[in-house]
């Protein structure tokens, strides 16, 4: 039996931790199911369009890896998928409190649900999306956050606003 896991997030955009914690799953399970959530309640600075695409770009040489969208409850989405497992990735304590909630939650919603903690690269431990988003608006270099391939695609898009 094929195990699959799913990995969501904002990725608004996508970090190289986002890019360690999915590679490291693709090494660990048969298939991973990037989900990227649609939040009709926040306005992203990438579209759903571009997050998508920049995935492809920074984990498009993993063959197990199927990037994807969904909005709603992760819970529900991952019960119409016959997806049983979720998989994190935990920089700090403030992640793991958060993520130990969430499991809980959605193993409350749909009981056949486990979360899978992945602990963040030592390189990664401090790095979030709205960190880089915040560095990038104000002119920073960016370069050691986000995968080279799709570096300059974050930056250009912040040059335009």
């Amino acid at each position: 039996m094929k195990k699959t896991v799913i990995c969501p997030g904002s990725f608004d955009p996508v970090t190289l931790g986002h890019q360690d914690i999915i590679t490291r799953a693709s090494k660990m399970f048969d298939r991973v199911v990037v989900a990227v959530l649609v939040n009709s309640s926040k306005t992203p600075t990438f579209t759903t369009e571009e997050r998508i695409e920049l995935l492809r770009e920074a984990v498009g040489d993993l063959d197990n890896v199927e990037i994807v969208s969904f909005d709603g409850l992760l819970a529900e989405y991952c019960k119409s998928c016959g997806i049983n497992t979720i998989v994190k990735g935990l920089r700090v304590v403030s992640d793991f409190e958060y993520e130990f909630q969430m499991a809980i939650v959605n193993k409350k919603l749909n009981p056949t649900l486990e979360t899978i903690f992945l602990t963040a690269d030592a390189d990664s431990t401090f790095l979030s999306s709205s960190m880089v988003r915040e560095i990038c608006s104000m002119g920073g270099d960016i370069s050691n956050f986000v995968p080279a391939c799709v570096h300059d695609r974050i930056v250009a898009k912040y040059r335009k606003s």
